[in-house]
């Protein structure tokens, strides 16, 4: 069974746009994330973008294709030797002037310098930060099943890219946090309306319908369970009670007080030992009296058995 996060990759890799900028948005957001850049001859760039995402690959080939015509792309598969682990897909492009004008489209490169680490360029607009942090997300991203801990994350392995994706999401109202751990720097959410809005926002449809549906069954499931909590409260706290009037009892008996008793008083007794389970809504209407009527009548007892 695929993991949650890849069946959100999965959705994400369907959706196509049409404005150009936000496929190039889009893509320069997954090209950082994970690829790495070759160089050829005539200080030409190729590139090779790795994941295990079979349908991030094709989303990425696809970009590409459509970013700059004459560009030449291969792909490779490395089957994984391991039981339940994922195959990893890389898509090579071949170095090429076309690559080099692809790079300086999507600002990677300027005047024959490379831009490794910021993308502010392509940022202005909103559909475009929503496009790259979709691309961040395919790129890099995990997320838990909505049944288990709400959380999010973004990763990668620069540092500027990490605090770019930090500031664009608090640019955007998002609580995101940031820290590093080893060798990566990642960039999460935690807050189930957070991870909500976010998918939300890239338009992963299926996942936010996902995760609505376990939080509603979350929610009836911890109602039930405060009143199932509730309800063994009450029930202990009138064992506790019945428990100390039979013993008021039985202490008065034992000294000879209970038949002495106030008739009203009395009859509250001899009800409780008839009906040593009751609770005190039930012995009051055996009693034909109000609840607040018997528990005077037991705090009276109360006061009785503890007097000598």
């Amino acid at each position: 069974m695929p993991s949650f996060a890849t069946e959100v990759k999965n959705e994400l890799a369907r959706c196509y746009y049409e404005d150009e900028c936000c496929r190039d948005a889009e893509l320069a957001a997954l090209l950082r994330m994970g690829a790495t850049l070759s160089l050829g001859a005539g200080h030409t760039f190729g590139l090779n973008f790795t994941s295990k995402n079979a349908a991030v690959a094709r989303k990425v080939l696809q970009l590409l294709k459509s970013a700059k015509e004459g560009i030449r792309t291969e792909i490779t598969v490395r089957r994984s030797r391991q039981l339940n682990k994922n195959n990893s897909y890389t898509v090579r492009v071949i170095p090429s002037p076309r690559v080099n004008e692809l790079f300086e489209r999507l600002g990677f490169l300027h005047e024959d310098s490379l831009n490794m680490e910021n993308d502010r360029g392509i940022l202005k607009k909103q559909c475009c930060r929503i496009a790259y942090l979709r691309g961040a997300f395919q790129g890099g991203g995990s997320v838990n099943r909505p049944e288990a801990s709400y959380h999010l994350e973004l990763v990668t392995v620069s540092f500027e890219l990490g605090r770019l994706l930090h500031d664009l999401l608090k640019r955007m109202g998002f609580p995101a946090g940031f820290v590093d751990r080893k060798d990566a720097y990642i960039v999460y959410l935690k807050e189930g309306d957070a991870v909500v809005d976010f998918l939300g926002m890239l338009e992963a449809e299926k996942a936010v319908e996902s995760f609505e549906v376990a939080r509603n069954v979350k929610e009836v499931r911890e109602q039930v369970n405060r009143l199932v909590n509730c309800e063994t409260a009450n029930l202990q706290k009138a064992v506790d009670a019945a428990g100390r009037q039979l013993a008021d009892i039985r202490t008065l008996e034992a000294q000879g007080r209970l038949a002495g008793l106030p008739p009203k008083v009395k009859a509250a007794a001899q009800a409780r030992m008839d009906n040593p389970d009751a609770s005190l809504a039930e012995l009051a209407e055996i009693l034909g009296i109000s609840k607040s009527g018997l528990n005077h009548r037991m705090r009276k007892l109360r006061e009785l058995a503890g007097s000598n």
